[in-house]
């Protein structure tokens, strides 16, 4: 739990995660915005974060039990390019549209047949942009059986990948960071009721 604290802190003081109203890339409204975009600005944090995130996917499911690295542009291909060098995998990405010149693909990087991959995002909320990279890997046949977020918004991202066979697992999500601040007093519990109320938790 260090980890979830410490992390949130820093979130919270660096203006990472911000409470109050705001709309969303959906037009979705949200108590919360969280832009992990800027971690990355924090190379000792950065560097945590994605230290955290190895040992996550070495303790579920083993280093040993994938070939390759996958994401997404933008966001969760900075955390996936830094995860690449830190485990010294393979890294792929999927363009949200093929790119109308050259080859035309839409998976680009080093493939093959049945290839196993685990996926990467920065933030998960519907998981819809997660889903179709999923749905243009399994086009090509690579295999992804497991899903790694940073923060996991709890709005329906897990249950979207499940339907797809894919296990979602996020290094914590927003509920647990709203609960650390409450703590220790960086929020009061009048947001961390918003936030639950988001999460429909």
């Amino acid at each position: 739990m260090e980890f979830v604290k410490e992390f949130a802190t820093f979130l919270h003081e660096k203006g990472i995660i911000k409470f109050g109203d705001f709309e969303l890339a959906s037009g979705k409204k949200s108590p919360y915005y969280v832009d992990l975009r800027l971690v990355p600005g924090y190379p000792i944090e950065f560097r945590k974060m994605v230290k955290r995130l190895e040992s996550e996917i070495s303790q579920d499911i083993g280093l040993d039990n994938f070939e390759s690295i996958v994401s997404v542009p933008t966001g969760g291909l900075v955390i996936a390019s830094a995860l690449a060098i830190e485990t010294v995998k393979p890294l792929i990405y999927v363009r949200s549209k093929p790119k109308d010149y050259g080859t035309s693909k839409s998976v680009e990087g080093r493939i093959h047949d049945d290839m196993k991959a685990v996926m990467i995002d920065d933030v998960a909320t519907t998981g819809g942009s997660v889903v179709n990279a999923i749905k243009s890997l399994k086009e090509v046949n690579i295999q992804v059986k497991d899903a790694y977020v940073i923060v996991d918004r709890m709005e329906g991202a897990g249950k979207a990948m499940e339907g797809l066979g894919v296990k979602m697992h996020s290094v914590l999500n927003v509920l647990q960071i709203a609960e650390a601040l409450v703590e220790q007093n960086l929020i009061d519990e009048t947001v961390l009721e918003k936030v639950k109320n988001q999460t429909n938790k």
